[in-house]
């Protein structure tokens, strides 16, 4: 994963500060806080994502575009990422990672070494999902998430020693959706039929906060989230001029083509650093 030397150094980062902990004296974790945080996000590529079609406007997805000629209009390919050129040869960008800042509030209960308390979350970020498909025309049709914004709300339950608090965290995700789409195909029309601008999902993690002072913690976290976006589809249509062998509008079925994309989930793996004020 590429994510692999960063935990790797944060994992040898919390081993270092924890050592000293157990000659130290317990903290009271008991009571709200809240905090910042900030951090990297990486969205994970979904091998083998395509484009899928509604040929018979039936609401049904998985039929194949063909040409006049019986073949498959998509027989170039499909991409993670965003199209380069036209053509499937010209490859494609993947997704660069993403970053995120947020604001937190929380509360725990202290029992003996053991903490549980419950955190609310809300996070700006810029993280995009991609996909391309290849017509033989030869033109490209390109699919695009970018969530913007998350809120949170999680359980956490950890293990106190000194001035150290380890914990894994767990709980429900909603993500605000921007859906885009753009082509190099200038023979049809595309309109958007469903676009829905919502995700909801789940989060799970762990991490380490340490407490510097009595009303002030640092926090390392480790956090893995999964939404499932609403529908983005778009209708490939007559633009009036459009060839009648065109093979989105090809008879029997002239009233044009629905498209989607296959995947209907977003997995992000974050890392972050942060800090809260205690009450």
């Amino acid at each position: 994963m590429k994510f692999l030397l960063p935990a790797t150094a944060l994992s040898l980062l919390m081993a270092g500060v924890a050592a000293p902990a157990l000659a130290q004296s317990a903290q009271d974790w008991t009571g709200p806080y809240i905090g910042v945080y900030g951090g990297v996000v990486e969205n994970r590529e979904q091998d083998g994502e395509t484009l899928i079609f509604d040929r018979n406007l039936d609401g049904v997805f998985g039929e194949t575009v063909t040409t006049s000629g019986d073949t498959n209009a998509f027989a170039p390919g499909f991409c993670d990422g965003s199209a380069l050129t036209p053509e499937a040869a010209g490859g494609c960008n993947t997704d660069d990672r993403g970053v995120e800042g947020s604001v937190r509030v929380g509360y725990d209960w202290q029992f003996g070494s053991i903490v549980a308390g419950l955190v609310g979350e809300w996070s700006a970020m810029n993280v995009s999902d991609t996909v391309t498909g290849f017509s033989s025309t030869p033109a490209n049709y390109v699919f695009k998430r970018e969530l913007n914004d998350m809120a949170a709300l999680r359980a956490r339950v950890g293990f106190a020693t000194g001035p150290a608090l380890l914990y894994i965290t767990g709980g429900a995700a909603y993500g605000g959706i921007e859906n885009s789409f753009r082509t190099t195909n200038a023979a049809n029309s595309f309109t958007v039929q469903s676009d829905e601008d919502d995700a909801d999902g789940w989060q799970a993690g762990a991490g380490l906060e340490w407490r510097l002072a009595p009303n002030l913690s640092v926090t390392g976290e480790y956090l893995y989230t999964n939404l499932t976006p609403g529908d983005y589809v778009v209708r490939a249509g007559n633009t009036g001029t459009t060839p009648a062998g065109n093979p989105f509008i090809l008879a029997p079925n002239t009233a044009g083509t629905d498209i989607a994309r296959s995947n209907d989930e977003m997995e992000l793996h974050a890392l972050r650093l942060g800090m809260n004020v205690r009450f």
